[in-house]
């Protein structure tokens, strides 16, 4: 009787289940173990010979915004745009999307988050000026900033350089509107129903089931196109729920110092970058994939402008790109917006840039590298004369970086708060 009652009142094996359970979907991951498996994903889609990008899907996103509205013709773009579903980086911004939901779900976690009317106004502001930026850099943070490093280009750095700028500009002036503005900041009502996040797990293992079954239709159908989309799907899929249960974003990282002196999430993009530089220049030398085509032609006038704009704008918004998507699978309805604008922006300002030829793309005689008025592809390792030199001075700024970030950690001198 003594053992029985014993048995009872320990711990079950259903116990133990819940808690690994929740350690792995219900606690957030450290930021430094999803830097790790973000590049562990890059590195499988970089050696099937694609890289990751965000603002093509986005501005691809706002071209049929626009068509549908009547602006296409005005604007000159295509009447027959490619499908959202087949354009390769609109197909991994929603399986991002689709990946931060199910973790969202399998955490419980999932909720319409609603905010206050003003967040809405600043969202909106804020993914316009993060469309005009990326539009000028040539990338968001993970086209202009991110995978141009990796790829060896320089223009990632003049990007990282106006990112900073721009998120201590966009906190000083959002400082001075919660200063100012009063209009709008009454919290809504959550109108969250707890009972229904019995059920999100199960909601969050049929969407993973339902992409992966996806992503294998597609993979057995034989056509080579389908084939790499497959991959795509998956990557995806693999990104968002990464990021969503690490919280990794760069909005953050270029943000946190300067609010809090908080510096984990730069650190953990330093880990990042530090990671996919010698995985990237492997691949480049075995000539799985062309570094060329992640590297926009924006160094460094385009970089450094367009990541100032970007930069106000993601601390507007409460986001970057794949922080907004990500966000966005949370059911944050303000990054919804954010998202919203971003995209018509970037097609809106794209187009007229275009128009103007300040963005037009044109091929050198001389160098056959491509250029726009803002700038020009820049390659390190063309320009330095090997990777061994162009490594060491990128791995050089990345010491310089945590340097910087780990002496503010401790003495707070770059805080605006």
């Amino acid at each position: 009787m003594a053992s029985g009652a014993g048995d009872a009142a320990g711990p079950s094996l259903f116990d133990g289940l819940r808690r690994d359970y929740q350690a792995l979907f219900g606690d957030s991951w450290s930021p430094y173990l999803g830097a790790v498996l973000l590049v562990a994903v890059l590195t499988a889609l970089m050696a099937s010979g694609q890289f990751w990008g965000i603002f093509g899907g986005l501005k691809l996103w706002g071209d049929w915004l626009n068509n549908a509205i009547g602006l296409g013709p005005l604007l000159g773009l295509k009447a027959d745009l490619e499908s959202p579903v087949m354009h390769r980086m609109s197909l991994m911004n929603g399986t991002l999307v689709a990946g931060a939901f199910a973790a969202a779900l399998l955490g419980r976690q999932f909720a319409m988050h609603r905010a206050p009317k003003l967040e809405y106004v600043w969202g909106a502001l804020g993914g316009v000026l993060m469309g005009v930026g990326a539009s000028l850099a040539g990338g968001c943070t993970t086209g202009g900033f991110f995978t141009p490093i990796v790829h060896g280009s320089p223009a990632g750095w003049a990007m990282a350089a106006g990112l900073i700028l721009g998120a201590l500009v966009g906190l000083k002036l959002l400082l001075w509107t919660l200063e100012h503005v009063q209009w709008g900041m009454a919290a809504p009502p959550t109108g969250d129903d707890p009972g229904l996040r019995d059920w999100h797990p199960l909601a969050g293992w049929l969407v993973l089931a339902g992409a992966v079954l996806w992503a294998m239709s597609w993979a057995a159908s034989g056509d080579a196109k389908l084939v790499s989309r497959a991959i795509l799907i998956l990557a995806g899929l693999s990104i968002g729920f990464v990021m969503q249960r690490s919280r990794l974003c760069f909005a953050r990282a270029m943000r946190e110092p300067f609010m809090t002196a908080e510096g984990e999430m730069t650190k953990a993009i330093i880990l990042a970058l530090a990671l996919a530089m010698p995985v990237a220049a492997l691949l480049f030398e075995k000539k799985v994939l062309d570094p060329y085509l992640a590297i926009p032609p924006t160094f460094w006038i385009g970089s450094l402008a367009g990541g100032i704009l970007f930069g106000v704008g993601m601390v507007f918004a409460g986001g970057c790109a794949s922080g907004a998507l990500w966000r966005m699978g949370e059911g944050h309805l303000k990054l919804w917006v954010a998202t919203f604008a971003f995209a018509w922006s970037g097609s809106t300002f794209s187009a007229l840039a275009k128009g103007w030829n300040l963005l037009a793309v044109e091929q050198n005689i001389d160098t056959m590298l491509d250029e726009t008025r803002v700038g020009t592809q820049v390659f390190l390792p063309q320009v330095l004369d090997g990777w061994l030199p162009a490594l060491l001075l990128s791995y050089g700024i990345l010491v310089a970086w945590y340097l910087l970030v780990r002496y503010n950690e401790s003495t707070e001198k770059f805080t605006v708060l």
